[in-house]
């Protein structure tokens, strides 16, 4: 199931920690929290915990503001606070003011949880989902998922409609995956409202609803999420869900583009190369796909290479054609491999090598179907009249021994 650009957790808790700290203005209100501290009240421990884990009220040059936020978090958990429990499992976690020690954040974050503490249930729950600190274990991963999420945790909510979704330590149910989504998505979650509006584009799960797929997919876009800006533009294009508006397309496309989404860049560089929603403007196309090609966007690599070949919105240039279908066919794109074999079979940007052209034009036929899969199989029998058994038997071992390289 989609899962795209999901909101950092440890982000999430930060702002919940800020929020709640009671607020102490005077280094009076600072002095006597201490005082109460050093006298083993666990909640001042762990409100003076959380002053030093955000420096807020503690000037962190005071001594390592870390450290000290583990050692008062340490002596409040100790004592049985579940906040204090997540606030130290949190620090073994990501190794601040303490060792990194992913065994030891289980053990804090399990204490906290089976106090009902909702970010400790769901952090516990991703350590069984990746196996970190404990044995890898889906079921158990989701029992702690649902307790979090039964209380209205967001990314609790979310990974568990995921669960769901794909039958991971559940059986597969794309209905009770719509049901928990959606409840992420209610409350923001931008993650959740992409993927729920894919479900509504795909009918998975939920009756298809283009119109309610293009909501959702706003939703998520209004809030600054890139693939659902760029999916809302390619709404717009095609008029499903929303009306067609070129013009629209190309705001969304390019709000996107701008966050230097690679998509988004080659799609707004098409939109550039055809004219549509803005005027055609082929330096403009050459330069929004030369951004994505560099980023690893293969259909921006196939693209620039065939620019190159043709010449056109640059000048004609073998070489950087070759070198651009070559990015692109190490990525396990068949139509650039094609060509690619074809230049090495006429000399063109490349030295002629026919063992490298056969290598190449068997790869993109074994990808191909239909017609292009007979124009790969005819080139690559032109020049197997080129070659020796020997040196075929060589280009047939490399075509076995390859596998791609994806560059993002």
């Amino acid at each position: 199931m989609p899962a795209r650009h999901a909101p950092h957790a440890l982000f999430v808790a930060l702002a919940l920690i800020v929020a709640c700290i009671p607020a102490l203005h005077a280094q009076s209100d600072i002095d006597r929290l201490r005082a109460r501290a050093e006298q083993g009240d666990p909640t001042a421990q762990f409100n003076l915990a959380r002053l030093y884990a955000t420096g807020i009220g503690v000037p962190r040059s005071e001594t390592d503001a870390d450290a000290a936020a583990a050692r008062w978090y340490r002596l409040a958990a100790a004592q049985g606070h579940a906040g204090a429990q997540h606030g130290l499992g949190l620090k073994y976690d990501t190794g601040t003011g303490v060792p990194e020690d992913d065994a030891e954040a289980v053990q804090w974050y399990r204490l906290a949880a089976d106090q009902g503490h909702w970010e400790a249930q769901f952090r516990l729950g991703r350590m069984f989902a990746n196996g970190t600190g404990v044995s890898q274990n889906d079921t158990e991963s989701v029992r702690w998922y649902r307790l979090a999420a039964d209380q209205g945790h967001a990314e609790a909510q979310f990974n568990l409609g995921q669960r769901h979704f794909n039958g991971r330590g559940v059986p597969q149910d794309r209905t009770a995956a719509a049901r928990w989504v959606r409840l992420a998505a209610a409350q923001g979650h931008a993650t959740a409202q992409v993927t729920l509006a894919s479900m509504y584009e795909t009918g998975l799960g939920v009756e298809r609803d283009d119109a309610l797929a293009a909501r959702w997919y706003r939703l998520a876009a209004v809030q600054g999420d890139a693939s659902a800006q760029v999916t809302l533009g390619y709404l717009h294009d095609s008029g499903s869900g929303v009306p067609e508006d070129d013009t629209e397309a190309v705001r969304w496309i390019r709000l996107a583009a701008d966050q230097d989404y690679a998509e988004a860049q080659f799609a707004l560089g098409n939109m550039y190369f055809n004219g549509r929603g803005v005027p055609q403007d082929l330096d403009e196309a050459i330069r929004w796909v030369r951004l994505a090609a560099d980023q690893g966007f293969v259909k921006a690599q196939f693209n620039l290479g065939l620019s190159y070949d043709t010449g056109t919105g640059v000048p004609p240039d073998p070489t950087e054609a070759a070198r651009w279908f070559r990015r692109a066919a190490n990525q396990g794109d068949a139509t650039a491999q094609r060509n690619l074999g074809v230049m090495y079979a006429n000399g063109e940007g490349v030295p002629r090598d026919f063992v490298a052209a056969y290598m190449w034009l068997g790869l993109a036929a074994a990808q191909a179907s239909g017609a292009a899969r007979a124009a790969a199989l005819q080139g690559r029998d032109v020049v197997a009249q080129q070659l020796t058994p020997a040196q075929i038997a060589d280009a047939e071992q490399r075509a076995q021994t390859w596998t791609p390289v994806p560059e993002r």
